[in-house]
């Protein structure tokens, strides 16, 4: 049960963007983003998007630093990612 997040080298609108994912289920993954103020509209099928700004707040919180392929490679074996344009 453990959260993760990416550096923040993602850009778009104007912003650096990092990742945030659970490696266990998207219960958790809502709850932690509702703890540390993470408005529902940054979900986006698997993830929540923080900018960069918000990088700090989330590992403070807990979730562990990891590179970007780590961070894909432990959601997907949580068998809990969703590509783009497939349905969940």
């Amino acid at each position: 049960m453990t959260l993760y997040i990416d550096p923040p080298i993602w850009p778009g609108h104007g912003r650096m963007w990092s990742h945030l994912v659970s490696d266990e289920s998207y219960e958790e993954l809502h709850a932690f983003a509702a703890r540390i103020g993470v408005p529902e509209r940054a979900f986006e099928r698997d993830h929540y998007d923080l900018p960069a700004h918000r990088y700090g707040d989330a590992v403070r919180a807990g979730a562990v630093a990891v590179g970007s392929k780590e961070l894909v490679r432990r959601l997907t074996e949580a068998g809990l990612r969703r590509r783009k344009g497939r349905e969940a």
